[in-house]
Formats: C-alpha cells, sequence, structure tokens
C-alpha cells in the first residue's frame, strides 16, 4: 500500500510538471489582443495633438510633408519604429482632413535603403519647395531604459521655425522592443 501511495504520487508530480509546461507555452494575439493596444491609439492622439497645437485651420489645404522619425542620437538612421509611426502620423493627419503628401512616390527625397524619407534640416526647404509644401513634421525617437521618448515638431520650411511641438514617452515592451533593432 506505501509503495502504491509513493507511485500515484510520483506519478502525481510528474503529471503536474507536465501541465506546468504546457501552460508556459505562448498563445498567438487575438484580434481583440490587437484592438485592445494602445500602440496605435496613442499615436494617433500625438499627432491629433500636434495639429492642435497650431490649429487645423493654419493648414489652409497647404500640401504637408511627414519625415521619417529619426534616432535622435543619429538623425541619418531610423528603425521600423521611426518609419512606423511617420506611417501612423501620416493616416492620422491624412484622416484629419490636412492635405498630405506621400514623399515616397517622389523621386527628388532623400531615401536612403531601410531607413525611409529622412528630411534633414538641409533638405527641408529644397524638398517642400518642389512638393509645394510650407509645412513638414519631422521628429526623434530616443530609446531609454523603460521609456522610448518622442519628439514631434511641425517645421515652417520658410524660416526653419517650429510651430507647434508634441513631446510623449512610448513603453519599452517587447513590440517597442522589436521595432527598435535595426537589422
Amino acid at each position: 500500500m506505501k509503495i502504491q501511495f509513493l507511485a500515484s504520487l510520483a506519478a502525481a508530480v510528474a503529471l503536474t510538471g507536465c501541465s506546468y509546461n504546457t501552460n508556459a507555452v505562448r498563445s498567438e494575439p487575438s484580434y481583440q489582443d490587437a484592438t485592445a493596444n494602445t500602440f496605435l491609439s496613442t499615436n494617433q492622439e500625438a499627432a491629433q495633438k500636434l495639429i492642435a497645437g497650431y490649429g487645423a485651420a493654419n493648414f489652409e489645404n497647404n500640401p504637408l510633408l511627414v519625415a521619417t522619425i529619426v534616432d535622435v542620437n543619429d538623425t541619418r538612421v531610423s528603425a521600423p519604429l521611426g518609419r512606423t509611426l511617420s506611417e501612423q502620423y501620416s493616416s492620422t493627419l491624412a484622416n484629419s482632413g490636412l492635405n498630405v503628401r506621400e514623399i515616397k512616390l517622389r523621386g527628388n527625397v532623400f531615401v536612403q535603403e531601410g531607413t525611409g524619407e529622412l528630411l534633414l534640416s538641409r533638405e527641408v526647404q529644397n524638398v517642400a519647395k518642389s512638393q509645394n509644401s510650407a509645412i513638414v513634421l519631422v521628429g526623434t525617437y530616443s530609446a531609454a531604459s523603460r521609456f522610448t521618448y518622442v519628439s514631434l515638431k511641425l517645421v515652417r520650411t520658410e524660416d526653419s521655425r517650429i510651430i507647434s511641438a508634441y513631446d510623449y514617452a512610448l513603453p519599452n515592451n517587447r513590440d517597442i522592443r522589436r521595432l527598435l533593432q535595426t537589422h
């Protein structure tokens, strides 16, 4: 009887270990998880606050360019995070009724393989002039240990004056860390 009890106990321990391992398997995110993810809404809100800081009426249907959001430590570099942010800002601004130009379709913008559209300060006036745009959205991101800080600016191209700015932070969760990888 004692041996039978020990055998049953050993089997229970073994089965508990197996069931623990199966619980460790990560499940795929669902559409509900994607809908509840606040990455998109946070970035949309940032673009809307940037517009509100200048006033949507001040755009007067003038074309607006959105530059790739770049690494603050090297403005010649952007990770997938910067390119994703730029795409989301463009969508939000266009859906807000602004005349956003898709500069990826233009041949005269400095586009570096793997980085996206980089509008460096010395190029902004030339590119904006060729696109008939008076305003450019530019920005940087800076990854820290817990958060990635994003700074956005609307810049008037005729005199490089910042007409609106907005700063916010993204949590360095698994998605953000992955988007920060340049490889």
